[in-house]
């Protein structure tokens, strides 16, 4: 596959949750959608599931760029809750008119510097060891978030940029249309490694084919992270908006390392 073709190469996962009961199925096509920013793919999946064993119902998930889905959003796509990376998108949408209220922040997100197993390249978070080999031209392909319209692709620029690589590494950059497709890249084992989501390297499926290290938050803008009911959500999206608040689900969320807001 081309660099070229790899920035083209969209990934939108969505996530179908159990139905109550024993059997699998997919959820009731009037289950409430939830957009949610793709560094929630697995902790909010776990989430979901967990609301419909507590409650009974159910919802869709669908993960993607948050920037992407702020102009879905204003394009009328039907989702009722909007989770979003980066909380400047909420606010430009609830100035709009497009959101019931300003939402609430639900987390803060960290990167990381991820390499896959096998890779010359040591998960060093300051981000040295890349200076080195880089410099060295021992760097191939090197992976992020296209910055464009996706937050940890923007917090993982910053970083690059304060570390003084950001221009030398534009030949071998690789962008993922999001945080989730930036992971898979780095751990391709066509790329040394990449900057990702923290939580997405602490999910086993990831964390099984690579190693990590945190970059210090120092180095870029936080990634207060919020969501929001829009205007057209229901009962069912209103219940599961106040379930991210309940134990179950913080506990899921702080296995995935994100700050919650009382250690903001």
């Amino acid at each position: 596959m081309t660099l070229n073709l790899l920035r083209r190469t969209t990934l939108v996962v969505v996530v179908a949750v159990l139905l109550a009961g024993t059997s699998m199925s997919s959820p009731a096509r009037d289950a409430p959608v939830i957009a949610a920013a793709s560094d929630l793919q697995f902790a909010v999946a776990e989430i979901a599931e967990a609301f419909r064993a507590d409650t009974g119902h159910e919802v869709r998930l669908s993960f993607g760029s948050t920037g992407n889905f702020a102009r879905q959003i204003r394009a009328g796509a039907p989702f009722q809750v909007f989770m979003a990376a980066d909380e400047t998108f909420i606010a430009d949408l609830h100035a709009d008119g497009l959101t019931q209220d300003e939402g609430d922040r639900y987390a803060l997100g960290r990167i990381v510097i991820m390499v896959p197993h096998g890779s010359s390249l040591k998960p060093d978070g300051s981000l040295e060891n890349l200076a080195e080999m880089l410099a060295a031209g021992r760097i191939r392909r090197f992976a992020i978030a296209n910055p464009d319209h996706a937050p940890y692709g923007m917090r993982a620029r910053e970083a690059l940029t304060a570390k003084g690589l950001w221009s030398d590494l534009q030949p071998v950059m690789v962008f993922g249309e999001n945080v989730s497709q930036a992971a898979q890249f780095a751990l391709s084992g066509n790329a040394e490694g990449g900057i990702i989501a923290y939580s997405l390297a602490l999910a086993p499926r990831l964390a099984a084919r690579g190693t990590h290290a945190l970059i210090p938050a120092a180095w870029h803008e936080p990634l207060h992270q919020r969501m929001v009911l829009l205007n057209n959500a229901g009962p069912v999206a209103r219940a599961f908006y106040a379930y991210m608040n309940e134990p179950a689900a913080r506990e899921i969320m702080d296995r995935y390392g994100f700050v919650l807001p009382e250690g903001d």
